[in-house]
């Protein structure tokens, strides 16, 4: 009698072996699926969770812009939005510890100084009030207007021209600044501003001045010149007060 071959227990073997393997491999698949996910979230995850650049609130808007869209009370002010005021309008922003209000016929843009908020001014006036010296910074071409020290300031600037502006501290003390060329501004004082210094002021006298308070004054390495003036008494929409309220507050 011929012995049987054992072709049973090689099929066995094989049921076996291929029971075995099945488990492995969809345990292989769900790895290689989970590390594509993993890897898909990680490069997702920053730009859905990329903060905003948000600077500040609009507080007041009459006849006021945020880009081309109309002003409004409540709305979040971004790095790079520029704000405007019509003829007869004027807006307000909270920003951190500082306020910055617009007056009529004026623009400025906003963006962030060292971690700072901060605003170009191209037209017209601004006049901001801080809590203390790093919140607020206020730039007009070259020149850059900062709050001296840690005390309240109100501050307001005027654009006369490309190359000229009218500087006053109504209280505390400024610093103006073009490279390295830094002066202060003390409480009280007004200056017209000529960023040139090799230039005549060519800009109205009008503006809130009352004509010069002498020869222009040059520091040693002058980047701009100044002249004192007399200015006009101005009437602020905002105090110092409002400022160093809590930004949660409403």
């Amino acid at each position: 009698m011929t012995r049987p071959r054992v072709y049973f227990l090689t099929v066995t073997s094989s049921m076996r072996s291929l029971a075995l393997t099945r488990p492995n491999d969809c345990i292989s698949i769900t790895k290689s699926i989970l590390a594509l996910l993993l890897s898909f979230s990680l490069l997702t995850t920053p730009v859905w969770a990329a903060p905003s650049s948000s600077l500040g609130v609009v507080v007041f808007a009459d006849r006021a812009h945020v880009g081309a869209a109309q002003a409004s009370v409540g709305a979040t002010v971004f790095g790079g939005d520029r704000l405007s005021t019509e003829q007869t309008g004027s807006v307000q922003v909270r920003t951190g510890a500082a306020r910055l209000l617009l007056s009529s016929a004026s623009m400025a843009t906003f963006s962030q100084d060292n971690d700072s908020p901060a605003a170009t001014l191209t037209s017209g006036t601004a006049t901001f009030s801080t809590a203390n010296s790093n919140a607020f910074t206020l730039r007009v071409g070259p020149a850059v207007i900062r709050p001296n020290s840690n005390q309240p300031t109100i501050g307001r600037v005027t654009v006369l021209t490309s190359k000229e502006l009218i500087v006053r501290s109504t209280r505390g003390s400024l610093t103006i600044a073009v490279d390295d060329d830094v002066r202060e501004i003390p409480e009280g004082g007004a200056y017209r501003v000529v960023l040139d210094p090799n230039a005549q002021p060519q800009g109205p006298q009008g503006a809130g001045t009352k004509g010069y308070g002498g020869p222009p004054i040059r520091a040693a390495k002058s980047k701009f010149i100044w002249y004192a003036i007399a200015v006009a008494s101005v009437v602020t929409y905002f105090t110092v007060d409002e400022v160093v309220e809590s930004p949660d507050r409403p």
